[in-house]
């Protein structure tokens, strides 16, 4: 197996994580934007949208979206499971990870996208659009610190990839102005937990 990877993505951090908590050994390419390499016929046959993260199997394979690089390697690997053990866990790892993508990530990833040097020239930029990302992932963290009441993790007792989701999200907020308050103690005693893991260096 390969990954190929973009150190300053999310969601290719989601993945990178996700491999550390399995204990797993996998060797990673790098991908510089600024070569345009994700763009040649050689990259958009392993991922035809030319983006990261990828995940080439050793048939020559390739699975991209990070999540369903994950479901392979949680299907793989199931020790230790990061995708609930029941089918109701399963469901609610599901949920949980769905509202952290959806509701929290994105939004922090369309502000970056859309006001940040780094995109100028790679994306079509609407920096009026940032605001609206900004003001949506501050919602977002209002009902997650409720979520969290007498909660270590979000979606069950165990650390689960909707926490990865979740910490990748908060990550990339500290890049586009939008934290946690020093009065949502759930959150912030939840980022302590999971930034302590090891995994969290990935």
């Amino acid at each position: 197996m390969k990954l190929y990877d973009l150190p300053a993505s999310p969601n290719a951090r989601r993945v990178r994580i996700f491999i550390a908590e399995k204990g797993l050994e996998i060797p990673k390419e790098e991908i510089d934007l600024s070569t345009g390499y994700h763009t040649s016929p050689e990259y958009l046959k392993k991922n035809i949208l030319g983006k990261m993260p990828v995940l080439e199997l050793d048939d020559g394979t390739t699975i991209s979206e990070s999540h369903a690089i994950c479901l392979y390697l949680e299907e793989l690997n199931p020790e230790p499971p990061l995708m609930g053990q029941t089918p109701l866990e399963r469901a609610h790892v599901e949920m949980w990870n769905r509202r952290m993508e959806l509701e929290l990530l994105n939004p922090l990833m369309g502000a970056f996208v859309h006001g940040h040097p780094m995109w100028k020239g790679i994306r079509e930029q609407v920096p009026e659009y940032v605001p609206v990302c900004q003001a949506h992932a501050t919602r977002s963290l209002d009902w997650l610190e409720t979520s969290l009441q007498g909660r270590e993790y979000i979606a069950t007792d165990s650390y689960s990839i909707a926490d990865i989701t979740a910490q990748c999200a908060i990550l990339m907020g500290k890049a586009v102005g939008v934290r946690a308050s020093s009065e949502q103690v759930n959150i912030n005693d939840w980022w302590t937990r999971v930034t302590s893991r090891p995994s969290a260096r990935a």
